[in-house]
């Protein structure tokens, strides 16, 4: 989840709002994490792996957005966790879930019904020992359109071609460059208003972690001990946004698709690890 002030008046590249409810005041800096801070935070993000991966065999047309939201809610407090995002600057969900050309940010609700053919991208967070977990995925329900197929799974290629450009001693231009060309190369645009960023004591911490070529952010050199959220969001037409009359929603302006996936990654001296990796959640019996 990335909720920047774009949604007020603010520079939407320089900013994410840092966590102020949970956990110690924001860090000024870029946090390294020792040894056991990442422990606390592997738990925390194993919590929403689980949830998610739940969630995208949960999701079915005839439930409604606000279903989605009290379920993901229920079990990250059944895992000793509480919602990242719920109350977070006043959003009032645990999940963000963003439908179709909806970029961003959709809040849940009674009235909002998933249909057929939907594109459904849902963002979670946990908080737990001090430490928070969050990550983004992309679902489509059946039947599922050629048209959206590709694009989540340009999406996703799109995160892991971020991610493999993780390790001690790179950059974040290497990040951005390398999915921004990626993501061209199939013929769709990058959100640029929207960036990944530093996680773990806070929701938001530094560095932004841009999904694209820039020199108007710092371009960081990573050290091994930063966790950063990656989460590039990708559209069938333009890159632009515009933001509904909710002060939250996010859509295309040419109304077409976005997708979007986000992991929290841990970086370390030989490459990374991914923390919300939902590949590792042992399913429910």
């Amino acid at each position: 989840m990335n909720i920047l002030s774009a949604l007020k008046s603010e520079s939407p590249t320089r900013s994410r709002r840092k966590q102020e409810a949970a956990g110690p005041t924001a860090s000024k800096g870029i946090e390294i994490k020792s040894k056991r801070e990442i422990e606390l935070m592997r738990e925390s993000a194993r919590i929403v792996a689980t949830v998610l991966q739940e969630i995208s065999q949960l999701l079915q047309p005839g439930m409604t957005t606000q279903e989605v939201d009290a379920y993901a809610e229920r079990r990250i407090r059944e895992m000793g966790a509480v919602p990242s995002f719920k109350g977070y600057h006043g959003f009032p969900a645990s999940i963000c879930i963003s439908i179709n050309n909806e970029v961003v940010h959709g809040i849940p609700s009674p009235r909002r019904v998933l249909k057929p053919g939907d594109v459904v991208k849902v963002d979670t967070g946990a908080y737990k020992n001090g430490f928070h977990g969050d990550s983004c995925i992309t679902v489509a329900l059946p039947p599922v359109s050629e048209r959206a197929a590709r694009l989540i799974k340009v999406a996703e290629e799109a995160l892991y071609v971020g991610i493999a450009q993780v390790r001690a001693g790179a950059y974040l231009l290497d990040l951005g460059t390398a999915i921004e060309e990626f993501v061209k190369s199939q013929g769709y645009s990058v959100v640029e208003d929207f960036t990944g960023h530093g996680v773990g004591r806070n929701l938001h911490e530094e560095p932004a972690v841009f999904n694209f070529r820039t020199h108007k952010l710092p371009n960081v050199k990573l050290r091994a001990g930063m966790t950063l959220a990656i989460e590039p969001i990708i559209n069938e037409g333009s890159r632009h946004v515009r933001i509904l009359k909710d002060k939250w929603t996010a859509v295309t302006v040419d109304n077409q698709l976005s997708a979007q996936f986000e992991h929290t990654v841990l970086v370390t001296e030989t490459g990374y690890e991914i923390l919300t990796d939902r590949s590792l959640v042992v399913a429910s019996p």
